[in-house]
């Protein structure tokens, strides 16, 4: 290969390398751009809806300056930046659905009133009704975790007695098959009656709602254990506690995660419905309560702070899995 030959291949793999670093910064700043579109609409057209703007004008500064610092970040590793190049069509649409929400709502006021309130409305909400939005979400996750603690104790303990005894095994599992697909919230009326308090009715329904899913895949999870792993442990002298607690219940944490995980699901619908029937407060109540007075930006402003709240919790428990199934990395997916 000649000189020229050389430097015009060089040339135009360079020029290759340019227009893919042009193309993924274009890609990374295209949610910028869509949420600076929202911005400008909110701006420049005129509003006829009464609302107050600034709240929401903050909220997408706030999502734009985010953007720009998660790009910033990203470039110091290859592994961040890829995170960045992934999640940039998805945040790219949803800044024009805002856009367009807006555009339909508080610009043009078409969509019907009070059932589609625009977004500027739901976060002047959040604003207005802060202090009682966080009361309500800090009375929903007491109740939850009250509930949900109890539950998934009582469940892993019933699972492995279940999993490990053919007594209990005989006797319970049974009742855990035709228990466990009655929902919840149809044993309301009876959870009234036991208990007249609607706090501790609400934290009775979750726990059954915990229970019965935790139980069986403890149970199932203590009966797959492969035997291999106990008649090792019984050569080396170890007793009945040990291989309970040392062998049965470590094999099967991914079975009893699988199960808080199903669990977790059933007792965010059950805390809800619990939360409207007698509940003095929750967000399940202010839900209610704003229905009733026919104030849907309420109740979608509820509805956001409960999607929120609720995957916050469902990451921890993510974590806390991680975490505890940290032996078995590589075996577990």
């Amino acid at each position: 290969m000649s000189i020229v030959d050389r430097n015009l291949a060089l040339g135009s793999r360079s020029r290759t390398r340019n227009n893919a670093s042009f193309s993924a910064w274009l890609r990374a700043g295209l949610p910028i751009l869509s949420f600076g579109a929202a911005l400008a609409a909110s701006l420049v057209l005129p509003t006829r809806q009464e609302v107050e703007l600034a709240p929401y004008r903050i909220v997408l500064l706030a999502f734009i300056g985010c953007f720009a610092i998660r790009i910033s970040i990203g470039r110091l590793s290859s592994k961040r930046w890829q995170k960045v190049l992934y999640g940039a069509p998805f945040y790219s649409v949803l800044g024009l659905t805002l856009t367009v929400w807006d555009i339909l709502t508080t610009k043009l006021n078409l969509l019907p009133l009070p059932f589609v309130p625009g977004l500027a409305q739901i976060i002047q909400v959040m604003v207005e009704d802060a202090n009682t939005l966080l009361l309500s979400t800090a009375y929903s996750l007491r109740l939850l975790v009250i509930g949900f603690l109890i539950g998934s104790f009582i469940g892993i303990v019933l699972g492995v007695l279940i999993g490990w005894y053919r007594k209990w095994s005989y006797w319970m599992f049974p009742v855990l098959k035709v228990m466990g697909v009655v929902p919840a919230t149809a044993l309301i009326p009876i959870a009234m009656i036991l208990v007249p308090s609607s706090f501790y009715a609400g934290v009775l329904l979750i726990v059954i709602a915990v229970c019965f899913p935790v139980a069986f895949m403890t149970s199932v999870g203590i009966a797959n254990v492969q035997n291999t792993y106990f008649e090792a442990a019984r050569t080396l002298g170890a007793d009945e506690r040990f291989l309970i607690f040392r062998v049965a219940i470590p094999g099967a944490m991914p079975s009893i995660f699988s199960g808080i995980y199903t669990a977790t699901g059933i007792s965010f619908a059950t805390l809800v419905v619990s939360e409207m029937i007698g509940a003095r407060a929750g967000l399940g109540w202010y839900i209610n309560w704003a229905k009733g007075w026919s104030n849907y930006a309420k109740v979608y402003a509820s509805i956001i702070i409960m999607a929120v709240t609720f995957s916050i919790v469902m990451a921890i428990i993510f974590r806390v899995r991680d975490r505890v199934l940290k032996w078995q990395k590589g075996l577990v997916k």
